[in-house]
């Protein structure tokens, strides 16, 4: 691509789509430009990338067609209402801050004409792992889904979505990985428990949880039928089985999800 891209923030998840973007070759280092308050943070992401760094956001908006806005949701407005001025028709907005609708942006800056795209990227992002989901207020165009796409397809997979899905994904994907990550620690802890020495029990879990997901990806099956494959007659994996269906393992994982995605309602309502 020819045009240049912005990125508003420097943190975790700047970084990790900068890293994509570069990986995957969508943007020359010289195309791409992050403003980074922190002097710390610029020169470490100039070093490490070797993109040009700008400690205020003027220089992105005079010279990027695409902006990343990977700011935190609170400072969000703020930060809209003071570039307002330097906004214009040709700059595709694309925003990954969670709970912000996208009529929150064009009233921020007072255009009904701006193109915004909102994400919903998750934190398996930062080793290119990730999954997003994405959306376009009236004014983006086909193509300005397909740049996002590629862009966030360059740090994991993506789905175009409806923005009235956006909650329900900040409540699987977007909070996922906590939940995966208490699964995993409480396997491990499990292990611990039944006499296995703790670096044992690590390298058991991860393996067996990284194995499962290729399973489950490379064999195509519904998840029911790799398990009932593991579950034979009267053995320990039924009796295990059993545990959890009586704790309703199902239908709590069913209602963190809901009440993750009933809390994004209320955020973005709020």
């Amino acid at each position: 691509m020819t045009e240049k891209i912005g990125c508003i923030g420097g943190g975790q998840m700047g970084e990790a789509l900068i890293r994509g973007i570069i990986q995957s070759g969508l943007y020359q280092t010289g195309d791409i430009i992050v403003s980074e308050p922190d002097a710390k943070r610029r020169d470490y992401l100039k070093a490490t990338y070797a993109i040009r760094t700008a400690e205020d956001s003027l220089t992105l908006w005079q010279e990027c067609d695409i902006v990343i806005l990977a700011v935190k949701p609170q400072i969000m407005a703020s930060m809209l209402r003071e570039a307002r001025l330097h906004i214009q028709d040709r700059h595709l907005l694309i925003t990954i801050a969670a709970g912000l609708p996208l009529h929150f942006y064009s009233e921020c800056i007072s255009s009904e004409t701006c193109r915004v795209i909102r994400v919903m990227p998750n934190t398996p992002a930062l080793i290119l792992q990730g999954a997003s989901a994405i959306c376009g207020n009236h004014n983006v165009s086909a193509a300005d889904l397909e740049k996002a796409q590629s862009i966030f397809s360059a740090v994991g997979t993506t789905v175009v979505l409806d923005e009235s899905y956006l909650d329900a994904v900040t409540g699987l994907s977007g909070s996922g990985p906590a939940y995966v990550f208490t699964f995993v620690e409480a396997l491990i802890d499990a292990g611990v428990k039944c006499g296995l020495a703790r670096p044992v029990a690590e390298s058991l879990t991860l393996q067996t949880i990284l194995g499962s997901i290729k399973l489950l990806q490379e064999s195509g099956e519904h998840p029911a039928v790799l398990r009932s494959r593991v579950a034979s007659p009267g053995g320990t994996t039924i009796a295990g089985l059993h545990v959890l269906e009586k704790a309703g393992f199902r239908g709590i994982i069913m209602d963190a999800v809901e009440a993750a995605t009933d809390r994004s309602k209320m955020l973005g309502k709020s």
